[in-house]
């Protein structure tokens, strides 16, 4: 579902400082933009923006970026960023960009973490599978880019034992496998507006995977 459009969405895109706007095609030095050394954990689709934000206030010794395909969802989260940053410094960026892009927009090994909250979970259709953002070919996408580590929440059942089978399937390792977050939450979790509405309907399912290469 698109997102309504917002007529102030575009003078946001030009103005926000903590948009990032390539000037070029090619890869985008992350490490450069922050210009530290701090890990950088990056969030695929950003919603209203209060996962990122939250998370870049409570560890302002990590970078946080957020990429997001819809123009008006990016200007509405990164102007929430923007509106905490001027209480508390945060180091924080965001980025409008199609997942498909990653392999080629960014550099491998600099990217710490990555986060994948409630995404389309493509239901019914076999078709669609190759759309979701635990499929295979994503998971290659992340092993390729030398991700150390995907933290993955959804509240559709399916989605998760698709996404289970799929890790397994390419050889990751699974950790903190979690059937109801919300039964028992651990503090450090970070509960997104979509979370906090649909927690309320059903159990949140939460698991961590790391790649093959990324296994000690």
């Amino acid at each position: 579902m698109r997102a309504r459009r917002k007529k102030w969405a575009p003078a946001e895109l030009d103005s926000n400082p903590l948009i990032i706007r390539p000037t070029a095609e090619g890869a985008i030095p992350l490490r450069a933009h922050f210009n530290n050394s701090r890990p950088i954990h990056m969030e695929i689709g950003c919603g209203k923006g209060r996962f990122i934000t939250e998370n870049a206030r409570r560890n302002p010794h990590i970078n946080y970026i957020a990429i997001e395909r819809e123009q008006a969802v990016l200007a509405a989260a990164a102007r929430r960023g923007e509106a905490l940053a001027q209480e508390t410094p945060l180091s924080l960026a965001f980025l409008l960009l199609d997942v498909t892009e990653l392999a080629t927009r960014f550099i491998p090994e600099e990217i710490d973490r990555l986060y994948i909250n409630f995404c389309d979970p493509w239901p019914n259709k076999k078709k669609w599978a190759k759309r979701r953002l635990t499929h295979a070919n994503f998971l290659r996408l992340y092993t390729q880019l030398a991700i150390p580590e995907v933290h993955f929440k959804t509240d559709n059942r399916i989605l998760f034992e698709f996404s289970l089978e799929s890790f397994n399937a390419e050889g990751w390792k699974m950790q903190n496998i979690s059937l109801d977050l919300h039964a028992n939450m651990p503090e450090d979790n970070v509960v997104t507006e979509y979370e906090e509405k649909f927690s309320k309907h059903g159990p949140i399912y939460r698991l961590e995977a790391m790649p093959p290469k990324a296994m000690r």
